[in-house]
């Protein structure tokens, strides 16, 4: 904790964090040979105290160093034990200390570390490199948007949308998981309509994170004609309440995949009806199940500027590549 503590203040006297800024102050863009690469972590489940969650560090670690990614995302569960900010702070720490910017959004487990997801956003809202944002009166707290601008910094070229998926049902009558809201969905088809009017009627290159996969991913995985890439050994544990977000994006055309976290032993991708709905692998250690072939890892995902294209692969230990995709052409004719 103190680690990162003193990162904390070496940055604010040096002005490493003015630089850094929050969300709205850093500008994400393509590089100049045009390419974006993210590092989904997923599912740290830090313990603090317990030996087992070096293997997380051990692998974030090591995987950072072999991609060098531009930005880097955690969906959900980043913590799993008390005190909750020394929890966030270690989870954090590798994309922290290589001056990296990262956003976070909130899983199951997060808030129950005796820390709301209102109070863990204030926790890490001012760290260097964090672009988590909120929207004010919108369902949840960790819903926002990132976009990337051009490499030539001048417009809008792609977008990513952040969605808080909540945590447990609020009905008695209903089993599991919570979804998606209607406000949320609103949000979304509002601020995608926005973009697509800003980009002469054509929509814009984006992708979607949460932590509790849609519904759809059981449809697709269960469906004899779906293309499925990678390691499914458990039925997604998604929310039996299908609100509509994902006929939401394909109305809107935009988002070309989605990303979740949530179920420690899926890593795949499953083409369903047009957008892609993509799992990251686990990234935690042994502080619970993840009992997946090949361990710990991360999803790494490459964009290419003015292309509705991306590449995606798994990277585990020992800087080993599995499960490298195409979008779209692995999965059209």
């Amino acid at each position: 904790m103190m680690k990162i503590k003193t990162f904390l203040l070496i940055c604010l006297l040096s002005g490493t964090a003015a630089m850094q800024g929050n969300a709205q102050n850093t500008e994400l863009k393509f590089n100049a040979d045009g390419k974006f690469k993210i590092v989904q972590f997923t599912d740290v489940h830090w313990v603090p105290g317990n030996p087992a969650s070096e293997e997380a560090a051990e692998r974030m670690n090591e995987i950072l160093d072999a991609e060098k990614p531009d930005f880097v995302i955690y969906t959900g569960d980043l913590i799993f034990g008390k005190p909750a900010g020394e929890a966030l702070e270690k989870a954090l720490e590798p994309v922290i200390s290589r001056k990296l910017p990262f956003s976070v959004t909130w899983g199951n487990h997060d808030d129950e570390q005796g820390m709301t997801r209102s109070q863990l956003y204030e926790y890490i809202k001012d760290m260097p490199g964090n672009l988590t944002s909120t929207v004010e009166g919108l369902s949840g707290v960790t819903n926002y948007i990132l976009t990337l601008k051009d490499r030539d910094g001048d417009k809008n070229a792609a977008v990513m949308y952040v969605f808080d998926s909540h945590s447990y049902s609020p009905r008695k009558s209903v089993k599991g998981y919570d979804w998606i809201k209607f406000d949320q969905i609103a949000w979304y088809r509002e601020k995608s309509a926005g973009f697509k009017e800003q980009n002469a009627g054509k929509p814009l290159p984006a992708l979607a994170f949460l932590h509790i996969p849609l519904p759809e991913y059981n449809e697709a995985a269960q469906d004899e004609s779906t293309l499925l890439i990678g390691t499914r050994k458990e039925r997604a544990c998604a929310p039996q309440i299908n609100t509509g977000l994902y006929a939401a994006m394909l109305d809107a055309g935009d988002v070309m995949a989605t990303f979740a976290g949530h179920d420690h032993v899926n890593d795949y991708v499953a083409y369903w009806k047009g957008i892609l709905l993509c799992y990251g692998r686990f990234t935690g250690g042994k502080t619970v199940y993840h009992n997946i072939p090949g361990g710990n890892g991360a999803r790494i995902i490459e964009l290419t500027e003015g292309e509705h294209s991306f590449r995606s692969w798994i990277r585990l230990k020992g800087r080993k590549i599995v499960n490298e995709i195409a979008y779209p052409s692995d999965f059209t004719l």
